[in-house]
């Protein structure tokens, strides 16, 4: 049997769709392919980022600014030692990307210019931490990745 161009193209055609529909279907049942957006509130999020961008400016304004290392101990964060940390507030949030149930938020409360995140919170890989604090009334911001 011969087969004209004009049956070519309708086979390739049908190739085609018969592709795109596994890859849809492949996509939309296999869990390995299922991503959550970064946070759940994503557009409330967006309407105050102007506000996490002012705070990145004045932690760039900070002659000495937030340090971290990892340690036998865990992730030890190191505040600026110029001030006054007691009178240091706010929030770390450490955000893992491929699984939102390791994601974690503390309260900043020192009583020395480190703060120490357990070893046992923190599993190995790639992790986002994001310190967002205030001192004398004005706001400041940290953001990394991280390897741990």
């Amino acid at each position: 049997m011969k087969i004209n161009w004009g049956t070519g193209i309708i086979i390739a055609f049908i190739g085609f769709i018969s592709f795109i529909m596994y890859f849809i279907i492949t996509m939309n049942v296999d869990d390995a392919y299922d991503h959550d957006l970064v946070t759940e509130d994503y557009y409330a999020e967006e309407l105050v980022y102007q506000k996490d961008i002012d705070k990145l400016k004045n932690a760039k304004k900070l002659k000495e600014n937030i340090t971290y290392k990892k340690t036998a101990e865990g992730l030890v964060i190191q505040f600026p030692e110029a001030i006054d940390i007691k009178k240091i507030t706010g929030n770390v949030f450490l955000y893992r990307p491929s699984n939102k149930h390791l994601d974690f938020e503390t309260a900043i409360s020192l009583s020395k210019p480190t703060l120490l995140i357990p070893d046992n919170r923190l599993v190995d890989g790639r992790w986002n931490i994001k310190i967002d604090w205030q001192y004398n009334r004005i706001s400041y911001l940290f953001k990394a990745s991280i390897n741990y």
